[in-house]
């Protein structure tokens, strides 16, 4: 019986630590979107943020970008689904103790200093109250959680979905 006790709570806690299986970041685009990505001519990085680092900051689209670099389309079966995705993170506030509690995910590093940045429907707003320490925003993250439909603009981006993460976590080699 002790036996068969230790084998349920063993099963019950690689149950309660499985991960979701990984999301697709284009999955966040509707099709029409996806096609439209697929069809852009390719995208000049000759300016000054092209260079290097922008002296303006943040990750807000610029004008004379194709229409699907602007689009907050989104996909209405993906709201208040729980998913895992891996991206990079843009922090935006940190709590006492130097934690990150709010930041953007994107799906590629140094999305605020190099152009184009993504569009809204590529960025999703993280609220993980818990805190996460980020010594470095081009390492990657999981981040689990229900997504959220929701429109998020500030002087940094603008965003079409909302994460209220349950778990944030550093991408390991062994996730390779």
């Amino acid at each position: 019986m002790r036996r068969l006790s230790l084998l349920l709570l063993c099963l019950l806690s690689s149950l309660v630590h499985a991960e979701l299986p990984e999301t697709d970041w284009l999955e966040l685009m509707p099709p029409s979107d996806r096609k439209a990505l697929e069809q852009m001519p390719e995208i000049s990085h000759d300016t000054p943020e092209g260079k290097g680092f922008s002296a303006k900051g943040g990750i807000k689209q610029e004008k004379g970008l194709p229409a699907v670099m602007y689009s907050a389309k989104t996909v209405a079966k993906l709201d208040g689904k729980a998913l895992r995705l891996g991206g990079y993170p843009v922090p935006l506030e940190s709590d006492a103790k130097g934690r990150s509690t709010l930041f953007f995910l994107v799906p590629y590093p140094g999305a605020c200093i190099h152009v184009p940045p993504p569009p809204p429907n590529q960025i999703v707003l993280v609220r993980y109250p818990k805190g996460i320490l980020l010594s470095d925003i081009y390492a990657p993250l999981w981040v689990e959680g229900p997504l959220k439909v929701e429109k998020v603009s500030n002087d940094m981006a603008d965003a079409a979905y909302a994460l209220d993460a349950t778990r944030v976590r550093p991408v390991e080699d062994a996730d390779l």
